[in-house]
């Protein structure tokens, strides 16, 4: 069995030279991006101030912009968007009735029919429920 080589020492001057091309790159690739917004996707939780203290940021005006974006998060998936998202939202997307009602067509219509013999258990029912027996 062969013994294990061992390795050299480190060189510091050369981990410094591989740390300063890991710098390098790192900057090169770097953007500044200085437009920041809010993520609509993610949870808003606000914190409310002290009930004794006036907070002086509260009497600004109102940004509309950030007020259409959390206004957006909390509607209905077809109220933001005009087709399904999902396969999941293609289920019950289109809620339209796809045939006309008629509420006097017998066949879209299955109201409740009473003969004699339903009638009569009807009859027989309220009696038991007024007059239980002992």
């Amino acid at each position: 069995m062969a013994r294990p080589v061992e390795k050299a020492p480190k060189d510091l001057v050369h981990q410094l030279a591989i740390d300063r091309e890991t710098i390098k790159k790192e900057l090169r690739s770097q953007k500044l991006y200085t437009h920041f917004s809010i993520n609509p996707r993610t949870k808003f939780h606000c914190i409310t101030g002290k009930p004794n203290v006036r907070d002086i940021d509260m009497e600004g005006e109102e940004d509309q912009n950030l007020a259409k974006i959390l206004g957006r998060k909390y509607l209905e998936p077809r109220m933001k968007y005009a087709f399904p998202q999902t396969e999941a939202q293609e289920i019950g997307w289109m809620t339209a009735s796809l045939t006309n009602s008629d509420l006097h067509d017998p066949r879209l219509n299955f109201h409740r029919h009473s003969n004699e013999i339903t009638k009569f258990m009807a009859h027989c029912s309220l009696h038991k429920e007024r007059n239980p027996e002992k």
